[in-house]
């Protein structure tokens, strides 16, 4: 309430991803599609892996919580992308707009955590392969899990604080299909630029820093493959290209959106589509179609 009474605006129109009604009942589909992929190939890797004796190791440990955080952060935007696909006039509350902001840089931001730590975790499982298991045992990979949630919520409150801070005076109107910094800085009545900075240090340099750390441990990983056997190299080159696939589609957007003044570009709504839809419904194709172990466990689970 007191947000509400702090500016003239109390809810957002948003102008959603598309104004075409042909191209949005098409949209409508393709996403419902997309959303309900995302559900069910992460918990169908969710139950194998807890299903499983043989998925016991970090990897797959790590694997599933990227999953969940997958169902998590596409459930932010997705549904309400969905339904206002139909509607013609897209509104969301100044509480519900803090609240997607909120939610959807939490569980982003976790998500960059745990690609980065699972690039850990095979950095140590390729280049110390006779250490890895007194390494990267149970406790470090509690404590590693629980850094990534408790960054990523350190990160999105930041961001959240930040924004409202903002005062909104009118127009209302997000240019854009979900709540997010940019496009309300676009709209606030003051000059941003010193909040826009620090939007860049905050959400940025996570993105670049994490992207760096991974081609840094990949880097090294390829360098340590030289000296494995032909199969022990072909094995890890397969579980190393599916990470570097998710890291890619996943960080790549994230840079160009955030690693920029608070500026906002028509290509925007089309590239957060990349990130907050395409890749958690990719991540489970990614994961079981190039891994064994996990197709294996999922023949065993539908033989049940």
């Amino acid at each position: 309430v007191s947000m509400e009474n702090k500016n003239n605006v109390t809810e957002f129109i948003l102008q959603g991803l598309t104004q075409d009604k042909t191209v949005a009942k098409v949209c409508f589909s393709l996403f419902l599609a997309f959303y309900v992929t995302v559900i069910l190939g992460n918990l169908l890797i969710i139950l194998t892996i807890k299903t499983s004796e043989q998925l016991n190791s970090p990897m797959y440990f790590f694997l599933s919580s990227l999953s969940f955080v997958d169902i998590s952060y596409s459930t932010v935007t997705a549904p309400k992308l969905i339904y206002d696909l139909l509607l013609e006039r897209k509104t969301i509350s100044f509480v519900g707009c803090i609240a997607q902001l909120f939610a959807g840089h939490f569980f982003g931001c976790t998500e960059i955590f745990l690609l980065t730590v699972m690039a850990y975790d095979r950095c140590i499982a390729i280049c110390k392969p006779l250490h890895y298991t007194a390494i990267v045992n149970r406790h470090l990979c509690a404590w590693l899990l629980a850094a990534s949630w408790v960054g990523a919520f350190v990160h999105s409150l930041v961001q959240t604080l930040l924004a409202m801070q903002l005062p909104f005076c009118g127009p209302n109107e997000i240019d854009h299909y979900f709540c997010d910094v940019h496009p309300l800085l676009k709209l606030a009545c003051t000059d941003t630029y010193i909040i826009g900075v620090m939007v860049v240090a905050n959400s940025g340099v996570i993105s670049l820093s994490c992207f760096v750390v991974l081609l840094v441990s990949y880097a090294v990983i390829l360098v340590t493959l030289r000296t494995h056997s032909s199969k022990g190299r072909l094995k890890a080159l397969y579980t190393c290209s599916s990470h570097i696939t998710v890291v890619v589609l996943f960080l790549g957007p994230c840079i160009f959106i955030y690693m920029r003044p608070s500026t906002t570009f028509s290509a925007d709504k089309v590239v957060s589509v990349f990130y907050t839809i395409v890749t958690p419904m990719l991540n489970p194709l990614i994961y079981t179609l190039r891994n064994e172990e996990v197709k294996k466990a999922m023949r065993k689970l539908w033989s049940r």
